[in-house]
């Protein structure tokens, strides 16, 4: 079985989902440390050309917390959700896939889920559904079998062996943190995905790679994601 564990991200780049659909099952990381400034909370959207940031409001958020452990911050009066959903609007309503999108995204950003993990976890698994990755979706801290003293590197074998893995793929930055020989000695098969340079039309802007899959979706049918998907090598 191919294996992937990844950290929940807030409507991550194209790898990312890459490195969903390239796995039999794919772990969702939230029982590690919240990552402040990473992609956990935030993600960059088109906006007359250039790259910008939204972001999901968060309560209590702090590195010394698990990401499950985190909340959203919401106001009885006011859904912080119908702000982002505003931005995206009127960044994307010229874009050719924005009826068909825009009401995927309402489902997704409006949740009503409090917990900052479960929100990730219901988008990634929307998302997924959407674009028709047949990937079983897992979440780690429901393993319960697996050894929670291990950290690192080795609590990632652990994960992999509680499972059944015999191949392992991570993310192509996790080249300096995976020792192939640690996997194999586990008897388990290390690759890291690399995504195949993708360009598509930004309305007439030049083109800006590694934002959100919004922008993905927003300028490309579902089809052609889906062979986006495709795009990769293992390495």
């Amino acid at each position: 079985m191919k294996l992937s564990i990844m950290q929940p991200y807030f409507f991550p780049y194209l790898g990312y989902w890459q490195l969903i659909a390239s796995s039999d099952a794919f772990v969702i990381y939230d029982d590690v440390n919240f990552i402040k400034g990473g992609w956990i909370n935030r993600n960059r959207y088109l906006y007359q050309g250039e790259a910008k940031y939204f972001n999901i409001t968060m309560s209590g958020a702090s590195p010394n917390k698990k990401i499950n452990e985190i909340s959203l911050m919401r106001s009885p009066r006011f859904h912080p959700g119908k702000k982002l959903l505003s931005t995206l609007q009127m960044a994307y309503q010229k874009a050719p896939m924005y009826h068909e999108i825009l009401p995927v995204l309402e489902t997704i950003i409006l949740h009503p889920e409090d917990n900052l993990a479960r929100y990730l976890e219901y988008s990634i698994c929307a998302l997924c559904d959407y674009l028709e990755i047949d990937t079983k979706i897992l979440v780690s801290s429901q393993i319960t079998q697996k050894d929670s003293r291990l950290a690192k590197e080795k609590k990632v074998i652990d994960i992999c062996r509680c499972l059944g893995a015999d191949t392992y793929i991570n993310a192509i930055g996790g080249q300096a943190l995976y020792s192939r020989e640690e996997f194999e000695q586990a008897g388990i098969c290390l690759y890291f995905i690399r995504m195949n340079p993708i360009e598509y039309p930004q309305f007439q802007s030049p083109f800006i790679p590694g934002l959100s899959i919004i922008d993905v979706l927003m300028f490309n049918d579902k089809q052609t994601v889906r062979q986006f998907l495709t795009e990769y090598t293992l390495e």
